[in-house]
Parts: structure tokens; C-alpha cells; sequence
């Protein structure tokens, strides 16, 4: 038994050989390849040699199941009812706890990601996703939401913060996905991602068959060379379309951009100044797509807007941060561990944990931690949730400003007020519950009556059972001692 009970056929993931220290260029003449590829050094590939991210890489041909590292992931349907080898070994190792909590999930849609506990498994979590199906009038469709599998189950695991990460091979069974073909969206996805966003991941682990891994190994040096003479021969076996710099598929229709002036003629002599082209900008409704935003604002203003024209600026404010919060980079908030998901409620809602002792708000940008909230709980809020604060043990420089939550109140999304069923605020001290009392009756509306001050996790587990919610050990010897 090791620390994590798990038993002996588990693999712990720090065993493997990673891809950076297998030897590479098997059965190559490197000086014959360096002569015949002399006129291809101008050209760099889009895949360099990066030892730091070879290090990250394991291939490994045996079950996912029994890999002991942070996540595994699991490929399935729609209902997650799916019964492939891949999902009945899992199944099996993890137990008939498993199949209870999937039902609470409600299923998954095509190209998401969901995450569930790895119960007896080695593996901590279980990241679920759903592959497309396979049809080649489709495949633009099929690429993208393949893409999307693997995008989501890296952004999972990067924001729950998790060291180690095994995919299993997504989609390519019973849902008839070229192996090839998926092999390289896998490959340029998790490549991409690391590049961009995998400071805090250090492994990722590729689990495949026997049938699998001559595809697996054969592709890997292009998007994952062990040395530069391996980057110059995989260079020529690059496929034309490698997406874009997330490794997300590419489809020219969808980069046409609508002209300023679309019911003209593009005029291409060298007479136009600059001062015409400035006269013309922001003159055609048609270019922006909405009405005079001047004339709108002066209304906001005077309070004339209709609720239906209010709705729609809030949503589209929301949306501009939505779009800030996926393309900034996040990780330095996520590192903080403040804010989680955890299991379901007694209700089957799902929970979310935040932690008041692991947010240092002097210390920290907080446009970014609004920003890193928002990227979180978009997804969670889409159905019923409830969020449990740990005040626990907080000090004046992890209490939240005032102004700051009255801010994030009024730029969620209504959906984030709506399925919101209750907050419960554990360990609350006197000054936090004045704090609440005036914050929920003078500064926002509707909140008050979902707010439960929860004096002990006894009273918070006839809400939350034990099993369904990771605690911080210093909130369990804090609530042990008081």
C-alpha cells in the first residue's frame, strides 16, 4: 500500500519514462538526414525542439485505469453510459461509487469535459469527456469537437491545478475516429497547450493498446522532436493544417469578416487619404451591428431603456469579460487554490469551494482574480450550485472589499444569480456577519435569504455530506479544536 492506498497493479506515473529520455531517430542515419535536409534549415518547424516539454511527455501501453497520478481521463457518451474497454476497466477499478455520481452529472455534451472523484481508483479524479462522431461529410465538425475534448480536459486540469494528467485514446472505438487523424488533433492540442498555459502541469501522460501505440510513436516526433535533427527530418511529415496557435482547427469560411462599406465596391486606387477613411468610421449601423451607442448611453443615463435593451448591454458586458477571462493568462490565480469544485449536495447540485484563507487580496491583482472567477464558474452556472465560504481562519488581508463584490455582483451573468441556491458562510466571525447583513440588505438584492451562517462542519454536513466536499486540513483542526 502506498500513501494513497492504492494497490499493487497501480503504476505511479513518476516511473515512466518520459518521451524526452527515449532514444530517438530509431534505425535513421542522422548524417544522412542532416545532407538531405541542408535546404530545408531556412524553413522553421511549427513544432521546435523543446526538452522542457519532452520532459512533460509520457507514452505508456497499458490501462488508464491503473495509473496513479492526478486525473485519468475517461471516453464515453452522451449519458455516460458509454460501454467500452476503456470506461468498464475504469468502471470496475473505481467501483460502484462511480456510476452513482455520473448520474448526478446529467449526462455531457459532445466535446465538453466533467469531472468526477476517482473513488478507489489510484487516480484522484476522473475527467469525462465526449468524442464526436465520425462521419467524413462532418469532419470539419468532427475536428472541432475532438479539439474541444482535449482543450477542456487540459483546461480542467489547469484549473483545478492538477500535477498529472493521463488521456486515454478519445473518440477512435465505437465512435470511428480515424486513429491517425485524431492522433495528430491530440498530439497539436496538448502541445499548444503547454506552450501557452502548462506552467503548473508537469506530466501528461498518453495511454494506449498495442494497436495504438506504432500510430502514437510513429507521430510523436513531429509534434514532440527529442533533438533538432529529429525536428529537421519530422519537419517534411508535418501535415499542412496544424490549426491555429491554440492547435484549434482552422476553417477559412468562418475568417470572412463583413466590409465597412458592404454594399460597395472595394476601391483600389492610391487615391484615398487618410482623412476619408476616418470620415467613414463608425457611420454604418450595419458594421457595429447595433444602434447609435451614444444615444444608447445618454439613455442608460436618463434611465429610458427598456428592461429587454438593459439585459442586452449587461450581457454583452459580461461576454467581453468572458472573452478577457479565456485569453488572459490565469495561472498565478489558480495556484492560490481558493476556489474549487467539489462534489454535490444533498440536493445533487453541485458544489463550489471557496477558500477565504488562500486569497491574499493585497497581495494579488484582483481584476484578475474577477477575471479567474468568471473563467470558473461559467460553466458551473449554467444549472443549480451552491457555494460554500470558508472564512476560517481569514486575516484583514484575505477580507474581500465591499466595492469589490458589489462589482463582481453586478457584472456575472444572470444565470450566476439565478441558479445559485445557497451560500454558506462557515466559521463566520461577529464582524463578518454584520459585514454580510449590510452587503446583502443595502448593496445587492435577492442574496440575502440563499446566505446560511454555518457555525460548525456538523451543521454544514446535514447540507453537504462528508464524502461530497474536499475540506482544507486547517479548517478540519480548526473546527476540531473550537
Amino acid at each position: 500500500m502506498d500513501p494513497l492506498g492504492a494497490r499493487s497493479q497501480f503504476v505511479d506515473v513518476q516511473t515512466l519514462s518520459t518521451w524526452e529520455r527515449q532514444p530517438d531517430l530509431e534505425g535513421k542515419d542522422t548524417d544522412e538526414c542532416n545532407d538531405c535536409l541542408d535546404s530545408q534549415q531556412a524553413f522553421p518547424s511549427p513544432f521546435p525542439y523543446r526538452e522542457d516539454i519532452n520532459r512533460k511527455i509520457v507514452l505508456y501501453n497499458g490501462d488508464v485505469a491503473l495509473l496513479n497520478c492526478t486525473a485519468i481521463v475517461n471516453t464515453s457518451n452522451e449519458t455516460l453510459t458509454d460501454k467500452n474497454p476503456i470506461s468498464e476497466s475504469i468502471h470496475k477499478h473505481a467501483g460502484p461509487e462511480l456510476r452513482d455520481e455520473l448520474l448526478k452529472l446529467k449526462g455531457c455534451r459532445t466535446g465538453e469535459a466533467k469531472m468526477t472523484k476517482g473513488f478507489s481508483l489510484a487516480a484522484r479524479f476522473i475527467i469525462h469527456t465526449v468524442g464526436p462522431k465520425y462521419k467524413a461529410k462532418y469532419r470539419t465538425a468532427a475536428e472541432s469537437s475532438l479539439y474541444s475534448c482535449y482543450r477542456n480536459v487540459m483546461q480542467l486540469a489547469k484549473e483545478q491545478a492538477m500535477v498529472s494528467v493521463a488521456f486515454c485514446v478519445v473518440s477512435t472505438g465505437k465512435r470511428g475516429y480515424p486513429l491517425e487523424d485524431a492522433t495528430h488533433i491530440a498530439f497539436r492540442t496538448v502541445r499548444r497547450f503547454l506552450e501557452n498555459h502548462g506552467e503548473s502541469i508537469e506530466t501528461v501522460v498518453f495511454a494506449v493498446t498495442d494497436v495504438e501505440e506504432p500510430t502514437y510513436r510513429k507521430l510523436l516526433p513531429l509534434y514532440y522532436p527529442r533533438s533538432e535533427v529529429e525536428e529537421r527530418v519530422s519537419l517534411p511529415l508535418i501535415p499542412a493544417d496544424i490549426g491555429n496557435s491554440e492547435g484549434e482547427p482552422v476553417v477559412p469560411e468562418r475568417q470572412i469578416r463583413i466590409a465597412e462599406k458592404p454594399g460597395s465596391l472595394e476601391d483600389d486606387s492610391e487615391e484615398d487619404t487618410l482623412d476619408s477613411h476616418l470620415g467613414q468610421v463608425g457611420t454604418h449601423a450595419f458594421a457595429r451591428m447595433e444602434g447609435d451607442v451614444d444615444k444608447q448611453r445618454k439613455l442608460i443615463l436618463q434611465g429610458q431603456l427598456s428592461d429587454a435593451t438593459m439585459q442586452k448591454q449587461h450581457q454583452r458586458n459580461y461576454n467581453r469579460w468572458l472573452c478577457r477571462a479565456r485569453a488572459e493568462d490565469l495561472s498565478d490565480i489558480a495556484a492560490l487554490k481558493a476556489l474549487y469544485q467539489t462534489g454535490v449536495d444533498i440536493y445533487g447540485r453541485t458544489v463550489m469551494v471557496l477558500v477565504g484563507r488562500n486569497v491574499p487580496v493585497n497581495l494579488i491583482d484582483m481584476e484578475k482574480a474577477l477575471l479567474y472567477f468568471i473563467h470558473v464558474m461559467d460553466h458551473i452556472t449554467v444549472k443549480e450550485y451552491v457555494m460554500v465560504y470558508f472564512h476560517t481562519l481569514t486575516e484583514e488581508r484575505n477580507h474581500l472589499d465591499s466595492e469589490f463584490l458589489k462589482k463582481l455582483y453586478e457584472i456575472v451573468d444572470a444565470k450566476f444569480k439565478n441558479n445559485l441556491k445557497a451560500f454558506y458562510f462557515v466559521h463566520p466571525s461577529f464582524r463578518s456577519k454584520v459585514s454580510t447583513w449590510f452587503f446583502t440588505t443595502f448593496s445587492v438584492s435577492g442574496l440575502k435569504e440563499k446566505v446560511h451562517h454555518i457555525e460548525n462542519l456538523r451543521q454544514l454536513f446535514s447540507c453537504i455530506l462528508p464524502e461530497q466536499i474536499d475540506i482544507p486540513p486547517f479548517v478540519l483542526d480548526y473546527d476540531a479544536r473550537v
